[in-house]
């Protein structure tokens, strides 16, 4: 959403230009085919992404309050790309869909929503980047380290915190200088786009800020994930073990690169949804010149932005929705309340007591990612 404040803030930081050079004023790039297209993509990611990241990381949440034995310290750190990504579908989707789908880039809810909105979407990703860290970490102390003492609860708790401060921290300009601008009218309607807006005699710090955020919240992450990783890919796959290896070592051994090997499937899904998106953010802030006559240029950044966002739904359906076996969770949990609606006379206790006994296999003990 901060596309057109920040296409905005790079003509008022180009003196030479104006709107006109941007073929804003004669031409409404709303009626365009490309923007009908991008309307089109972008609903569908909307949609999809309030359904899959709502839904699943509700479920998620849910079975995680309900059953202890879900607790375990990689599930809290996955907890928090679950409450993130929820926020995110339950509360920024519906005012994007309304943004972009159906008021076709017309801003009408007023400043104190575009601020909320655009700082909870900045929160959310950098607490998604740095909840995944912590699990590469977590991921590279168990397997590269094994006699080293690890995380317990008070630690992970303090990281979580940690993950939490950072993000609410490094995301207050981009609530601090969004707002409301009109940025051309249609039909005697004007157009409202709610984005960033930086200050012409503030471009430096900007840039400045933009290069902090790429490198602490992409290179930075994304080269610490990649070695932690590559690291692990030597000890499981390329190291000798000593000894004799009976059928219970080679299951964990299996299951452990399984695993590692989802992970880094999300680490390269993370790398290939938001690279296109810092990349194409770089042009237009540091070389706007770049983009000058491009009428196609705002439906370009909609289909850059909808593979970013579509990130959170990979993160729900491998972290949670399927490496946790959520969906049995959740089914225990509604059949808890079916048989207290008609067994009144029993305690909940004891009907927890007949429905708590999942198989616990080797192939569960994998997916929960220990």
């Amino acid at each position: 959403m901060s596309l057109i404040m920040d296409y905005n803030k790079n003509l008022t930081s180009l003196p030479d230009y104006n709107y006109s050079d941007y073929e804003l004023d004669d031409d409404d790039v709303t009626k365009t085919r490309t923007f009908y297209a991008a309307k089109i993509v972008i609903g569908v990611a909307l949609v999809c992404i309030m359904l899959i990241c709502g839904i699943g990381n509700f479920i998620f949440i849910a079975a995680l309050a309900r059953y202890k034995k879900l607790r375990n310290l990689t599930n809290l750190l996955i907890a928090n790309l679950a409450i993130s990504d929820f926020i995110v579908a339950i509360v920024c989707c519906p005012f994007e869909m309304d943004y972009y789908v159906i008021k076709q880039l017309s801003w009408e809810h007023g400043h104190i929503l575009c601020a909320s909105v655009n700082y909870l979407r900045t929160v959310s990703l950098y607490v998604s980047t740095n909840a995944l860290l912590a699990i590469a970490v977590d991921r590279y102390l168990a397997i590269v380290h094994p006699l080293k003492p690890r995380m317990n609860y008070q630690t992970a708790s303090l990281l979580i915190a940690l993950v939490w401060i950072i993000s609410l921290l490094i995301a207050i300009p981009s609530a601090y200088y969004t707002t409301e601008t009109v940025l051309f009218i249609v039909d005697d309607q004007e157009k409202i786009f709610c984005g960033q807006i930086w200050p012409v005699d503030q471009q430096f710090y900007y840039k400045s800020y933009f290069l902090l955020i790429f490198a602490v919240e992409f290179v930075g992450p994304v080269l610490t994930m990649t070695l932690c990783y590559a690291r692990i890919s030597r000890e499981l796959w390329f190291k000798t073990v000593p000894g004799f290896q009976t059928e219970q070592i080679r299951k964990r051994l299996r299951c452990r690169r399984k695993t590692v090997l989802v992970l880094m499937c999300i680490l390269t899904a993370y790398v290939l949804c938001w690279a296109p998106f810092y990349g194409f953010t770089i042009v237009r802030d540091f070389f706007p010149t770049v983009f000058l006559k491009e009428k196609h240029f705002l439906s370009a950044f909609y289909i850059v932005e909808c593979i970013a966002m579509s990130n959170s739904m990979i993160n729900t359906m491998c972290f949670v929705t399927v490496k946790n076996n959520t969906m049995k969770y959740f089914k225990k949990i509604m059949l808890l309340k079916w048989r207290s609606t008609y067994n009144g006379s029993k305690s909940s206790a004891e009907i927890d007591m007949k429905t708590s006994a999942l198989p616990i296999t080797e192939e569960v003990d994998c997916i929960k990612l220990k």
